[in-house]
């Protein structure tokens, strides 16, 4: 007897009863739609979080100088002239003075406004665009004008549909010209990323009441330096200020190195607890068969008197059971892709599971048939054909 005559009783005798078939199947399409779900929610949610953590630039390193000792600090023209010292590994040094709570007026308008005081560098750093008038440049801030870029709801909340450049509001009193509107990225929504504004950080240090710079953006050259370049900025400031404590630093790859490492595991966690209810299946695949070798005795007697060798019976018995364990992957991954995708609306991720994650769920659930369906298997093809006949 080949392959596909086995197949083809294997199959017969699995449609001869549906209903204890589907009820095996059961635990086999549980477990691999389980995994499915599990490991495409944790892979969404964290795509999620790292497509926000990434937003913040792979190749930026945050630096905060905390100390209070105004005889050791370290000034903006330090950093950049360090950075022009190590060009392989530093790109930009951007200066972050921030204020929030600002009252931005004009005519007889007004609201309040966070402003950010900075560098013409920040627009590349923050992955901005322009849409009407243009950035903040080298002039601005080695002459300290008064110029202002304001976002898309500022420029709708003070200006309707009038153009605001070359407009004059005023922050908190003092008189800005605006040079240009940042394009729309969240909607022109209040308290958003449309709500903004920013001036050069020279003529800014009055608004901000202070001449020191705390907060800088130090941009790696590439992803993979930004590690290293933060280890070199740690050993900067320390010889510089001596205090361990008088700042931080703090680099985005290494947050999201950290993210894959905990996804990882997460992954592995979520996929060993769903791969559980598999194996259940599987010892329910297992029970089955047996049940079935003991009411096929004098069936199995039979095609060995006529002539079956071993190796027929065998593999008669172990393609049902793959064939079982298959049908209920196969069932399993497309109301797996469902649950995943469902759960991820609800959710607000994408949640549609990998073809190496379908992949790898089905192929395990085939293993699963194979060594569960190996004993019972077995066990038919070892039993004495006179025994066989003799059976009730």
């Amino acid at each position: 007897m080949n392959f596909s005559q086995a197949f083809k009783m294997g199959m017969k005798s699995i449609m001869s009863s549906k209903l204890r078939t589907f009820l095996t199947m059961l635990g086999i399409i549980i477990g691999v739609c389980a995994v499915i779900i599990l490991v495409s929610v944790v892979q969404g949610s964290t795509g999620s979080i790292t497509d926000q953590i990434s937003s913040l630039g792979a190749n930026s390193i945050s630096v905060m100088l905390t100390g209070n000792n105004k005889a050791k600090t370290v000034e903006y023209e330090e950093l950049l002239e360090f950075a022009e010292e190590n060009p392989d590994y530093i790109q930009y040094v951007v200066p972050n003075m921030s204020l929030s709570g600002v009252t931005v007026k004009y005519m007889n308008t007004n609201s309040s406004v966070s402003v950010t005081g900075t560098t013409p560098e920040y627009i590349t750093i923050k992955d901005r665009e322009i849409s009407e008038g243009r950035f903040i440049n080298s002039s601005d801030i080695r002459d300290r004008r008064k110029v202002a870029i304001i976002g898309s709801y500022n420029a709708q909340d003070l200006f309707g549909f009038e153009s605001p450049i070359d407009k004059q509001i005023k922050l908190n009193g003092q008189i800005y010209t605006i040079v240009g509107v940042f394009e729309e990225k969240a909607d022109s929504e209040e308290a958003s990323d449309d709500d903004l504004v920013v001036i050069p950080y020279t003529a800014g240090r009055l608004l901000f009441n202070t001449s020191k710079i705390s907060s800088y953006t130090v941009w790696a050259t590439t992803p993979e330096s930004s590690e290293q370049a933060a280890d070199m900025l740690e050993n900067f400031l320390f010889k510089k200020l001596g205090d361990e404590d008088g700042y931080r630093v703090f680099a985005v790859s290494s947050m999201l190195d950290a993210i894959d490492e905990i996804t990882g595991t997460m992954t592995l966690l979520t996929a060993g607890i769903a791969g559980i209810s598999l194996l259940v299946g599987g010892i329910g695949i297992m029970n089955i068969m047996l049940v079935s070798v003991t009411e096929r005795t004098r069936e199995i007697g039979i095609r060995k008197a006529i002539g079956a060798r071993r190796f027929n019976i065998l593999s008669q018995f172990l393609i049902e059971s793959v064939v079982v364990s298959c049908m209920g992957g196969l069932v399993g991954i497309v109301l797996g892709i469902a649950g995943s995708v469902t759960i991820g609306m609800l959710m607000g991720v994408n949640a549609f599971p990998q073809v190496s994650v379908m992949l790898a769920a089905f192929l395990f659930s085939a293993m699963v048939g194979i060594f569960f369906g190996w004993a019972p298997a077995n066990k038919a093809s070892k039993l004495n054909p006179i025994d066989a006949l003799h059976a009730d």
